[in-house]
């Protein structure tokens, strides 16, 4: 809708110059012409509220060092953990746009280990909806996950290959209602998804970690998908965001349902200072990683704590 607020703007801009060129001396033409400027002026200053923006940035780093300690333990550590998130929600009338994105990226490095990542996503979601009735919306629904960097499997003094960005990548539309009971809950549902499964690195493609075929790059997924997300502030100072999504591949083993749950509890001390506790798991079945012979599915699980640094966007 925001466009059609920038041409009714637009044409409405033009009519009254052109109102002023040729009526220029006709008191009720100008009259006129000034009830209108207002009203636009009244509208381009309600068009503002029809969006709410904002964002937090999240960084928290660690350092460890020691000389001759003889508890043991490496010599020096540093560890860095960051968060961004942004959203962007409209509402006009029955129509609704909501937007977030969210990224997370971390490093540890230690003198036995050198620097490893322990941390990386992206994840961006939009959501385009029509109100049905109250709290009831058809929505159309965009997704899409990855990762920035190279994630490796280490063994030892050598390392394999595991992902990078674009390997996997996942990109989801679906339609279907989206239920908003009360404030900071939405519970979308669509018996019709369409999931494209993207593996671009060559030798990840050839191992077919992500269920994608070898000869290809690219599997596309005909399923039923869920997503549930909730926000709510606990206490003044304590605020969780939760969202879990859930997919089932019409077309291979569709009783073994993708997972995709976030959780992550921040605690607030003073308007720069934080505390988080974020909790991820994931199941996919197309991601055979696991097991005696490392080719079988099975729970994804990390959990990162961390104190540092939050500031509101």
């Amino acid at each position: 809708m925001r466009w059609f607020i920038f041409r009714f703007l637009f044409i409405g801009i033009l009519f009254s110059t052109g109102i002023n060129f040729c009526f220029a001396q006709d008191g009720l033409v100008i009259d006129l012409n000034n009830t209108l400027k207002r009203d636009l002026k009244k509208e381009n200053l309600d068009s503002g509220k029809l969006w709410k923006k904002g964002g937090v940035f999240n960084l928290n780093i660690g350092q460890g060092s020691q000389s001759n300690w003889s508890a043991g333990g490496d010599d020096f550590s540093f560890s860095i953990n960051s968060y961004a998130g942004f959203f962007a929600f409209f509402k006009k009338d029955r129509y609704s746009w909501d937007n977030t994105i969210d990224l997370n990226y971390a490093l540890v490095n230690t003198t036995s280990l050198g620097t490893r990542k322990n941390d990386d996503r992206i994840d961006i979601l939009s959501k385009l909806g029509y109100e049905l009735q109250s709290k009831l919306n058809l929505t159309g629904l965009f997704n899409f996950r990855s990762q920035f960097s190279k994630g490796y499997k280490y063994s030892g003094s050598s390392r394999e290959l595991l992902s990078n960005f674009m390997s996997p990548g996942y990109f989801l539309i679906s339609v279907g209602l989206d239920y908003k009971p009360t404030e900071g809950l939405s519970i979308f549902l669509s018996p019709i998804t369409s999931r494209w499964t993207i593996v671009m690195n060559d030798s990840l493609s050839a191992k077919k970690l992500y269920g994608v075929d070898s000869a290809q790059h690219v599997k596309k997924s005909i399923g039923a998908f869920a997503s549930i997300t909730y926000v709510k502030k606990i206490t003044p100072v304590i605020s969780y965001n939760g969202r879990v999504d859930l997919f089932s591949n019409y077309e291979h083993n569709p009783q073994n349902v993708d997972v995709m749950m976030n959780n992550m509890f921040v605690a607030k001390f003073s308007k720069i200072l934080s505390a988080s506790l974020a909790l991820d798991l994931i199941y996919d079945d197309d991601v055979k990683l696991f097991g005696p012979t490392h080719d079988s599915p099975g729970l994804q699980l990390k959990s990162v704590i961390a104190v540092g640094i939050s500031i509101k966007l």
